[in-house]
């Protein structure tokens, strides 16, 4: 085996993830490991691609405007996929900031009641 590619385990053990998330990400065409028989190996290409998947999972985007967004760069290249992903990461802000504004709401109202609870205890 090549030093540059990673095995299915590799790839688990260095992404901390399950191997069946690792075969979903194949499924849905996220991932497009080398096979050799039944074996995959993670060349450098999809080792990069699953650093952005598992960051854009943590920026809150879905599966599919990942997978959409990674198809860009193969259908179109880097420029028009920074491009998307202006346009992906300013609609996710949007949601994100009405999330916490909704939490802060949430966290007042519980705080209050709360405050409100104690004082009538003593």
């Amino acid at each position: 085996m090549s030093e540059d590619r990673l095995s299915f385990k590799e790839m688990c053990a260095r992404f901390d993830v399950t191997p069946r998330t690792l075969r979903y990400y194949e499924y849905i065409e996220l991932l497009n490991p080398e096979k050799q028989g039944r074996a995959r190996f993670y060349t450098p290409r999809e080792v990069a691609r699953m650093t952005l998947i598992l960051r854009g999972r943590r920026f809150g985007f879905s599966l599919e405007e990942i997978r959409q967004w990674l198809l860009i760069y193969d259908q179109d290249g880097s420029a028009a996929q920074m491009a998307a992903l202006v346009e992906l990461a300013d609609r996710q802000l949007a949601a994100l900031g009405e999330q916490r504004a909704q939490l802060e709401a949430s966290i007042a109202e519980l705080q209050a009641l709360r405050d409100t609870v104690a004082a009538s205890q003593t």
